[in-house]
């Protein structure tokens, strides 16, 4: 069991609101607090060169911190700002050829879809949904009749952005391997709520972000390769830090992940990341799922017993993010009027999973995701105040 008071003392922006947007950008807790800030007020005493050279220890450690949180080996983890960045890191070194086909869920996030589909004008590949089964998840058996030799890889996304879906990341990855295609998981909403082991999920590649359910800073992000996959990319966005300049016209490629890895970076921001990944592995990923997964089923229950509140996730397994809609109120003044409450929710647009939400016919929803640190007091809170709009 988690410690609730100890949890809440360590996160001072959850005492006055009630915070339902993990989903979105986290609340930091104090040590990654004050690692970000103490790295910054160095910086501005000595300068940035000499201050990252007294921590750059800490910094390559980093690598095996992250690397115990992902199920892989240190030289597989590379650091980048974003979840996007990462992404497009990884998709822009999947050598992709004309009439290849790229296979993607009907969740896929809206940023990934336009960089595919942008890549695909290009490259003379396509790109194909793959159907959902009943429950709204990514079918594997539907996933399986369409792969063939043509298949290069396959975009997973383990939860959405617009729905408390879990997507069957390790049978989709096993039918695809069987295939021979690769395997893309944009894991920005599952790491840091849900355990994301590539050597569990059997992923090639994983993208994810610090600012969301991790609750590192914002800027940050990291990417892993397999290294059973490594000799199948290509990676073209790389500078002198992931390769070595040997002579006027020759260099030598790093043959780790950390030749996607960029030479500038926030030095303050990084060892915030890396302080907040040590925090949630101390905490346990365990203890984060199943206290994360008792705040949402709590949320849901209480949302889907109120006249007029319809809870929209979807799938048989579901993580933190509560979706809903209210029958007289549009999802963005929903929003503003719980916010004018105290409490923090956003909303998830059609741009962002447009398939899925055309398909369910919505075009918005409202998004709560309670993290370990929201007690039951502040879901009750946020069900009592949804309850009273449109009164």
């Amino acid at each position: 069991m988690l410690d609730l008071d100890a949890l809440r003392a360590d996160t001072p922006g959850c005492r006055d609101q009630v915070f339902l947007d993990s989903a979105g950008s986290s609340l930091s807790p104090t040590p990654v607090l004050e690692e970000v800030i103490g790295h910054l007020r160095r910086e501005a005493r000595i300068g940035g060169y000499r201050a990252a050279a007294e921590r750059a220890e800490d910094i390559e450690a980093g690598h095996a911190v992250l690397a115990g949180l992902l199920g892989c080996a240190p030289d597989e983890v590379a650091f980048t700002d974003s979840a996007t960045r990462s992404w497009l890191s990884l998709l822009d070194s999947v050598p992709l050829a004309p009439g290849q086909r790229v296979l993607i869920s009907e969740v896929e996030y809206g940023a990934n879809a336009v960089a595919l589909l942008r890549l695909a004008e290009r490259n003379g590949t396509t790109v194909e949904p793959v159907p959902s089964d009943d429950d709204g998840a990514l079918s594997v058996p539907a996933l399986r009749e369409m792969l063939d030799e043509r298949v290069a890889l396959v975009s997973l996304v383990h939860v959405p952005t617009n729905s408390g879906l879990v997507n069957p990341v390790r049978a989709a990855t096993d039918a695809a391997h069987d295939a021979g295609a690769l395997v893309l998981l944009d894991a920005c909403q599952s790491v840091g709520q849900l355990p994301v082991r590539m050597d569990e999920l059997g992923a090639d590649m994983v993208a994810g972000t610090g600012r969301k359910w991790l609750r590192g800073p914002r800027g940050t992000g990291f990417l892993a390769v397999r290294r059973a996959a490594a000799h199948r990319l290509w990676p073209r966005l790389i500078d002198h830090s992931g390769a070595d300049w040997e002579s006027a016209a020759s260099y030598r490629l790093r043959g780790d992940a950390r030749a996607y890895q960029l030479w500038e970076f926030g030095v303050a921001e990084r060892l915030g990341l890396i302080a907040a990944a040590r925090y949630a592995q101390e905490l346990g990923i365990g203890e984060i799922a199943a206290a994360v997964a008792d705040r949402a089923a709590r949320l849901r229950a209480g949302l889907a017993g109120l006249p007029g509140v319809t809870v929209r996730d979807i799938g048989r397994e579901h993580g933190g993010i509560v979706t809903f809609t209210h029958a007289g109120l549009p999802a963005p003044d929903v929003a503003a009027a719980l916010r004018e409450r105290g409490i923090a929710v956003t909303v998830s647009s059609a741009a962002s999973t447009r398939i899925d939400m055309a398909r369910r016919g919505l075009e918005t929803v409202v998004r709560a995701s309670p993290h370990y640190f929201v007690s039951h007091a502040d879901i009750d809170t946020a069900i009592g105040a949804v309850a009273e709009l449109g009164r």
